[in-house]
């Protein structure tokens, strides 16, 4: 047999035609699996049966990866029958491991007679009730369990042994057939872990795999092959067991091989996360972005309290979606969910910015978003601001420097969603405008198109008018205030009542600014002009009525004054503070300052049992009547107890009190005020965790690699945005999962089989 498995030399510029032994044999078919049949929900599932013959041992795997769906927590709908109520358990998964919930129908099914059924075995009931229809007599689940698990040759234990054997691919027939011994075994354990090491290390990095030209002759092959090489000149045992001292058709770099390995990785780190929140309450946090392929992509992160009493924030995918319609993101949001056995009844918050038509199809909304972006997206409304003109302003490439961390003061380009970034553009332009004005004539002067020669005059037009001047330090102003509540925001470790705060100081400082601010950026503006030489208006002067007022009332005058006091600064200022009164209007204000009754600041001043029980009143699912009736008592004793407890003194903010609880075991002693605790830190605070999903999706997905698939992406950007949890995780548990994806041709030996270099970090990852 050894002579199959004898290096084949492959000239330069050629390639093998054979099939690599670790892809799976349904590869060496035409047709193709398309992952969008892989369905979690059981009731919504297409049978193995239809499905190509080829592809029938790739789909059990693909549901042999992801298990048995299994929505633990998930609240089961009640069933009468007769006087008495009945639902699905979740302690029956438990005792009967294959046993599935399917969501959409309310029924029961059998994971492993779904795909090893076999047609002539057990009678019609096994085949159907568990496989197709679904079994829903709760009042007799028990019983018709036991009575489809049957005899030892029934149908479902003979879909049991096929499905160990199936798993079990080591010692499969197949298998011990082309067993040629444990060295070559050792060998390809060897081999896929440097390969593991290295797709690690890109991964981690955010860097490209491909390369434009990966054959033998080219000088640069891509960074996977490359970094392969570097890595096997380095390690000699790795360099006896790769490239030529490898079999030619299993050599484990080609590309099918690099995203099996890069979805394994984000498989393992989303398993992580997703154990991590258990059966604990959770929000999701959405938004959506167009990548460098000007496809739509939703952003989704899970926002929840884990068993430490931290409070986390983790991304969880980014899915494309075809629409941004309410309908097409709740539909990728309910498949994301199946797919990842998480429950909607296990929901308690929903965070949206640019999706924030979502809002209807739930039911515990709450958010607080960057305020200023709300507001200020609303940019047809806010004419006067010369955004535009300042955007054109800083594309005149001799303006901004480089971007690198020893550059001189440069304007920084605004972002679209980052509304700080415009304050700290108003704020530079505002202090190098002599310097810009230079430039621009500099332009003006020497610049070889007529084209940029009017450009730079106009924009010199338009830096010296009134209007511009005024309309730049009403923004500075006003960005100004909003500016330290929006960088809190954006802030990780940020939580509810610290934002209520804030939020109450700022609005505050609008209502005052808008009673008393007008003098001083008068003031202010005149100062500026009369410093920079720009002509000061008249107040008093008469004006043309222009821009979108109504044909009734053009032609008609109105003073300066009328001009910037009502229709810029009013209009303007009048419009932020509406956006802040829409956004928290009485509902949301009292949920607010019940929730505030928790802050332990103080010593726990602001504690009131009688708001904090119209807070449970709010979770009527999560506080039963009998609970209801001890919360009182509890909190009661709760606020009497943590007074009087010096570890929680110096307790500042709820997520310390949350965390001091469980250390101190006091989560246990009073669980109801705990799941108070719990429901509100899972409450989003701000978007800002998904915005960062966006700025690692732009450098992941690059304009050079703007044809990245959509699942090789999600598996790019889980693993290089949490990296903190990928460090955690050996590549043992990663070179499982990949074995476990496909039926590979050759199998893993026993780790106690393998090097030195098969350890679990390697020089590639330190």
């Amino acid at each position: 047999m050894e002579r199959f498995f004898k290096p084949k030399r492959v000239r330069s510029g050629e390639s093998s035609n054979e099939p690599n032994i670790s892809e799976p044999v349904q590869n060496q078919s035409c047709v193709e699996l398309n992952l969008n049949d892989i369905v979690s929900d059981p009731g919504l599932r297409k049978s193995v049966e239809k499905f190509d013959i080829s592809l029938r041992d790739h789909v059990r795997r693909e549901y042999l990866t992801r298990g048995p769906c299994q929505p633990i927590g998930h609240m089961y709908p009640k069933t009468s029958f007769g006087k008495q109520h009945r639902s699905f358990q979740d302690s029956w998964y438990q005792k009967f491991v294959w046993l599935e919930y399917s969501i959409s129908k309310d029924a029961a099914f059998c994971f492993w007679c779904f795909l090893f059924k076999t047609q002539n075995k057990g009678g019609r009931y096994a085949e159907d009730a568990f496989t197709k229809t679904g079994f829903n007599n709760w009042k007799k689940a028990m019983e018709r369990f036991n009575e489809h698990i049957g005899a030892v040759n029934s149908c479902h234990n003979d879909a049991r042994i096929q499905f160990e054997s199936f798993q079990d691919q080591r010692h499969s027939v197949s298998n011990v057939l082309r067993s040629c011994g444990r060295e070559i075994d050792i060998a390809y354990r060897t081999r896929l872990t440097a390969a593991l090491d290295v797709t690690r290390f890109l991964l981690k990095q955010g860097l490209a795999f491909r390369g434009n030209d990966e054959s033998t002759s080219s000088s640069n092959r891509g960074n996977f092959l490359e970094l392969f090489e570097w890595y096997s000149q380095r390690n000699t045992e790795i360099f006896e067991v790769v490239n030529q001292n490898a079999p030619a058709n299993n050599q484990l770099t080609s590309p099918m091989i690099q995203k099996d390995l890069a979805h394994a990785c984000a498989s393992e780190i989303t398993s992580v996360i997703i154990n991590d929140i258990g059966d604990n309450y959770f929000s999701l946090i959405v938004d959506e972005s167009r990548d460098s392929s000007v496809k739509e992509q939703m952003g989704v992160v899970l926002r929840y309290v884990n068993k430490e009493g931290r409070v986390i924030e983790r991304f969880l995918a980014i899915v494309h979606v075809s629409d941004t319609t309410s309908l097409c993101l709740k539909d990728a949001i309910d498949s994301l969910f199946a797919q990842h056995g998480l429950s909607l009844s296990k929901l308690r918050g929903q965070g949206y910015d640019g999706a924030s038509n979502m809002r209807v199809f739930f039911v515990y909304v709450f958010m607080i978003v960057n305020l200023t972006g709300a507001s200020c997206k609303r940019r047809d409304q806010l004419r006067q601001i010369e955004h535009d003109k300042i955007v054109t302003l800083l594309d005149s490439g001799d303006i901004i420097s480089g971007k690198g961390k020893n550059q001189e003061t440069s304007l920084a380009r605004p972002g679209d969603t980052r509304w700080g970034s415009h304050y700290l553009t108003l704020l530079r332009l505002s202090s190098m405008w002599a310097s810009v004005i230079g430039i621009l004539g500099n332009i003006q002067d020497d610049a070889t198109t007529s084209d940029n020669r009017g450009m730079a005059r106009g924009l010199i037009d338009r830096m010296n008018d009134y209007e511009f001047v005024f309309a730049l330090h009403l923004m500075k102003y006003l960005l100004g205030i909003t500016n330290d509540l929006s960088l809190v925001l954006q802030q990780r470790d940020q939580n509810i009542v610290q934002a209520m705060s804030l939020i109450d100081t700022m609005k505050s400082q609008l209502q005052d600014f808008r009673e008393e601010g007008w003098q001083i950026i008068l003031d202010e503006v005149n100062n500026f002009c009369e410093l920079n030489m720009i002509p000061v208006i008249d107040m008093e002067d008469s004006i043309a009525i222009r821009g979108n007022a109504r044909r009734s009332r053009r032609g008609q005058t109105i003073t300066n004054f009328h001009h910037y006091r009502v229709e810029i600064f009013c209009e303007v200022v009048d419009l932020i503070i509406q956006e802040m009164n829409n956004r928290f209007s009485e509902v949301s204000t009292e949920l607010l300052s019940c929730i505030a009754c928790l802050d332990p600041k103080s010593s726990f001043s602001q504690f009131n049992v009688q708001k904090l029980l119209r807070l449970a009143d709010l979770y009527p699912e999560d506080f039963s009547s009998n609970d209801y009736l001890y919360l009182e008592s509890q909190l009661r004793n709760y606020i009497y107890n943590v007074q009087r407890d010096p570890q929680f003194s110096e307790v500042g903010d709820l997520g310390s009190l949350a965390q001091q609880m469980v250390k101190t075991g006091k989560n246990t002693v009073f669980p109801l005020v705990y799941r108070l605790i719990q429901l509100t830190l899972v409450l989003p605070v701000a978007t800002a965790s998904v915005e960062r999903v966006f700025s690692a999706m732009n450098i992941v997905k690059t304009d050079l690699r703007n044809k990245m698939g959509d699942e090789w992406m999600n598996d790019c950007l889980v693993v290089y945005i949490e990296k903190d949890i990928f460090a955690t995780i050996e590549n043992e548990q990663i070179l499982q999962r990949f074995q476990r994806m496909k039926t590979r041709r050759m199998q893993l030996p026993p780790l106690r089989y393998s090097s030195a270099t098969t350890t679990n970090t390697s020089s590639v990852n330190q």
